[in-house]
């Protein structure tokens, strides 16, 4: 190759190089740019409140340029990340405590059933209140005691912190300290969902929208978990899901998002979620 050829040759390199660097950098400007575009709305909290304000979120998302980041973590990790100013939002599935509701606000934005779930081969069907705060506490060890097969029970409860832990004892009525000693503790409701449904000794306690059929339901008190039970107050194993933020806290962008989940569409949305609609 001749001298003149190698010049022609590296410039027209240099050529191609210098327009691949500016279409790398006019396309990484326009990513910055499309990510810098839009708000952004923090939300954290409950595992039980964060499937239904996923799906609330994408749909939100279809007509509102707007980033919203869900972290399940725990109805009280959630509340403290509100307080301090972590997240715009918290969520919550269980009452807030006096301390608390003196630094938050508080949203209602659908109700949720807590159904007591065991292995689909389980014979137990109805279980009064007392009977389930039995089992949780340990007093009876054995299912053949409630009608079912001779066999130990498992309890399968959830993690210090949890909302539907918290929610499920208040309504039981017992404490963390009454909670059997050789409980499996899982983090969050679809491990307690794959744990009961892969033991045929297990019980424990999910929300309603995690009902399917790996695992069977107890009725309460003689009343099946249905939405219209929890809407009557028939069924006694029921909760708030909530929306919490500081005063003054609270964005345009996270107000809008609450109103469109409050609307008629957005309650349709939480219906169709397995949640409770507020009305």
């Amino acid at each position: 190759m001749s001298i003149i050829k190698i010049v022609k040759f590296g410039l027209l390199t240099l050529s191609v190089l210098a327009v691949l660097s500016a279409c790398t950098t006019d396309d990484k400007n326009n990513s910055q740019a499309s990510s810098s575009n839009g708000d952004t709305i923090a939300i954290s909290g409950s595992t039980s409140v964060g499937p239904l304000a996923e799906k609330l979120a994408h749909k939100y998302g279809e007509q509102e340029n707007t980033n919203i980041e869900i972290n399940q973590i725990g109805s009280s990790a959630g509340i403290t990340n509100a307080i301090s100013g972590v997240s715009e939002i918290g969520m919550s599935s269980r009452d807030l405590k006096e301390e608390e509701k003196a630094q938050l606000n508080e949203v209602v934005i659908a109700y949720d059933g807590i159904v007591v779930a065991t292995h689909p081969t389980n014979k137990v069907k109805d279980l009064t209140l007392e009977q389930v705060k039995q089992i949780f506490t340990g007093e009876v060890t054995n299912w053949k005691e409630f009608g079912g097969d001779d066999m130990e029970i498992v309890v399968v409860s959830r993690e210090d912190g949890s909302g539907s832990r918290d929610a499920f004892q208040e309504i039981v009525d017992y404490s963390s300290g009454d909670l059997i000693k050789n409980a499996i503790i899982a983090s969050g409701n679809g491990n307690i969902k794959t744990t009961v449904a892969n033991n045929k000794h297990a019980v424990g306690f999910i929300s309603f929208e995690y009902i399917d059929d790996s695992i069977s339901t107890i009725d309460i008190n003689g009343v099946e978990a249905t939405a219209d039970n929890v809407l009557e107050q028939k069924y006694k194993l029921s909760r708030p899901f909530l929306f919490v933020h500081k005063d003054g806290q609270l964005s345009q962008a996270g107000q809008k998002f609450i109103d469109f989940i409050l609307s008629e569409d957005g309650q349709a949305i939480a219906k169709e979620a397995g949640a409770i609609p507020i009305k």
